[in-house]
C-alpha cells in the first residue's frame, strides 16, 4: 500500500519535496500501534530503527530532510514536522540535542503540543535541563498529555544493538507503558523519580564519563611517554584498579581497541560539543545546589577549550589527542 506526503515547509525552515513510501503490512506491525520519533540524528536513527525491528510502525520527522531517507526505506512514514507526529501518533519519542531544540519541538508553531492528542504519552530521550524537563511536562499535562524524560547512556554502539540504559523521570503510574517502549531500545529501563530525576541522573553520569575519560587519556599518554605499549598497558589497566568505562569499552587511544570513535579517526559516537553541553549543565545544577564539583568544572573548562580548538565534531575521546597536541605544542 503506497501514500504520499504533500510537501510543505515545516517548523525548521526546510521545504520537503513529495515523499512516496511503502506502509509495513507484516502481521507484526499490523498489531501494533504507531509511535511517533522525532530526531533522527546519530543516536535517535539507531533507536528508531529498533522500534521497527519489534514490530512498531513508526512515523518520524527530523530538522534535516536526508536523515529521514534510511528509516523510510525500511518502512517508516515521514512527515513534515512534530506536530504531524503527534497527530498521528499517541506515543512519541524525542532524541534532540538540547534544551533549547526541545522547548521548539514540544511549544513551537509546529511542535508536539499544537495537535497532541489527549492521554497521549511523550518520552523525551533527549539530554537538557531537568528544569525545562519540568516545564514541559506542566505545557504537556495542560493538553492532557504525559511527559516522561527518559535520557540515555551508551553511545551509538548500544543504541544500534538495543541495549541502552535509560534514566526515567515521570508520573509511576506511567512507567509501564513508557517501559514497553523503551524495552525495544535499551537492555536497561531504570525508574528514578518524578519528572527531571531522569535528567539529574544523566547529568550526574556524564559529569563522571568526561572526568573518567581525561583520567584515562592521561594516564594512557603518560604510560606511552614512559615507553610502555599502548595496548599493553589498557591490558594492565582493565585487569586491576584503574579499569573503568573508558578504558575497557571505549578507549581513547587509536589502534588500542577496534569499533570505537579512536579507531576512526574520532568520528561517530559523542560529539564533544554534546559533553561540553552536558557538563554546563551538570555546573548550573551544582551551582543551584550550591554543591563542589571541581573535577567537574575542571573537564567543562578543557571540553570548552577542545571546542575552541577544533574538536567540536568529533568524539568526545578526543581528550587524548588534543592532550597530546597540546604536549607538542609546548615542546616547541
Amino acid at each position: 500500500m503506497a501514500a504520499v506526503l504533500r510537501g510543505s515547509r515545516n517548523l525548521w525552515g526546510r521545504s520537503l519535496k513529495h515523499v512516496d513510501f511503502t506502509l509495513v503490512s507484516s502481521r507484526s506491525m499490523a498489531s501494533k500501534t504507531q509511535v511517533g520519533f522525532i530526531g533522527l540524528g546519530n543516536m535517535g536513527k539507531p533507536m528508531a530503527k529498533n522500534l521497527l525491528k519489534h514490530g512498531y510502525p513508526v512515523i518520524a520527522t527530523d530538522i534535516f530532510p536526508e536523515s529521514c531517507k534510511e528509516l523510510q526505506e525500511l518502512g517508516a512514514q515521514i512527515v513534515d514536522n512534530p506536530a504531524e507526529v503527534a497527530d498521528q501518533a499517541d506515543r512519541v519519542v524525542t532524541m534532540l540535542p538540547s534544551s533549547p531544540n526541545v522547548i521548539e519541538v514540544y511549544t513551537g508553531p509546529n511542535g508536539i503540543l499544537k495537535k497532541v492528542k489527549k492521554g497521549s504519552l511523550l518520552i523525551d530521550s533527549s539530554t537538557i535541563d531537568p528544569a525545562v524537563s519540568k516545564e514541559m511536562a506542566v505545557a504537556a499535562e495542560k493538553m492532557g498529555a504525559v511527559f516522561m524524560d527518559a535520557p540515555v547512556s551508551g553511545g551509538v554502539g548500544a543504541a544500534s544493538s538495543g541495549k541502552l540504559t535509560f534514566m526515567v523521570g515521570g508520573v509511576e503510574e506511567e512507567f509501564t507503558a513508557a517501559q514497553e517502549l523503551l524495552t525495544c531500545m535499551g537492555a536497561n529501563v531504570v525508574y528514578c523519580g518524578a519528572v527531571g530525576t531522569g535528567q539529574a541522573a544523566k547529568i550526574c553520569n556524564n559529569m563522571l564519563l568526561a572526568i573518567g575519560m581525561i583520567g584515562t587519556s592521561e594516564t594512557m599518554n603518560l604510560g606511552i611517554r614512559l615507553g610502555l605499549d599502548p595496548k599493553l598497558l589498557a591490558k594492565i589497566l582493565n585487569m586491576s584498579s584503574g579499569r573503568c568505562w573508558s578504558s575497557d569499552t571505549y578507549n581513547p587511544v587509536p589502534g588500542v581497541m577496534e569499533g570505537v570513535p579512536s579507531g576512526n579517526n574520532y568520528q561517530g559516537g559523542f560529539g564533544t560539543q554534546l559533553m561540553a553541553k552536558d557538563l554546563g549543565l551538570a555546573q548550573t545544577t551544582a551551582t543551584n545546589t550550591k554543591t563542589p564539583v571541581p573535577l567537574g568544572s575542571l573537564a567543562h573548562q578543557i571540553y570548552r577549550m577542545m571546542c575552541a580548538r577544533g574538536y567540536s565534531g568529533k568524539d568526545f575521546s578526543s581528550v587524548f589527542q588534543f592532550l597530546r597536541e597540546d604536549e607538542e605544542n609546548e615542546g616547541q
